[in-house]
């Protein structure tokens, strides 16, 4: 997630203080994605720096509000009408475990699918319930959930995928009992799984 594009996008609604833009942030994306307050302030420190925002002089509490400047405007517009790649993307670390777990030994690889299995479920009737009792008005959130709920119900489909592609390997391989002649195994055998 792009939190300088995000701070931008909020910033163009009008100018803003730290934590006032931690709010907005949190309001617009249903605190799927909390922002540590110095997060905030050091993605400002660096929009300023790149002349994307200007810093305003402080109010009367003290606060120093941000507006989003011409160049910062070319930057969101490009951000909206571009793509988001795959390779953008943070690293899948689910199918990166699941690889590995495959080529470490002594790994319990059906254990580790059912276990991801079990929590992709208890996430996935968590987010059904929030939808439930998102209101029909609140669109930003519906869709944000919407989201989240086909990932995890892709996620579910893959896990399937990966269980019975291991059951196929299992009934594949030789067992250790297997004939051998002359170094080849003669036939595969049904092994138990893992």
């Amino acid at each position: 997630m792009s939190i300088k594009h995000g701070l931008l996008a909020l910033l163009e609604r009008g100018p803003a203080y730290g934590y006032q833009l931690r709010s907005s942030f949190e309001e617009s994306t249903g605190a799927t994605w909390p922002l540590n307050i110095g997060q905030v302030y050091t993605t400002l420190t660096r929009l300023e720096r790149d002349h994307l925002v200007r810093a305003l002089p402080e109010n009367s509490q003290g606060q120093r509000p941000y507006a989003i400047t011409d160049t910062g405007r070319a930057a969101l517009a490009v951000w909206f009408s571009t793509p988001v790649a795959s390779t953008d993307r943070p690293r899948d670390e689910l199918a990166i475990k699941l690889a590995l777990a495959l080529t470490t030994p002594g790994v319990d690889v059906p254990a580790v699918v059912q276990t991801q299995r079990v929590a992709t479920i208890r996430s996935l009737q968590e987010y059904t319930q929030l939808k439930k009792q998102a209101g029909e008005h609140d669109t930003a959130w519906t869709l944000i959930l919407d989201s989240m709920i086909f990932r995890a119900e892709a996620e579910t489909r893959w896990l399937d995928h990966c269980e019975a592609s291991l059951v196929r390997e299992t009934v594949k391989a030789p067992t250790h009992d297997a004939p051998v002649v002359d170094g080849v195994v003669t036939e595969h055998r049904e092994a138990s799984r893992p």
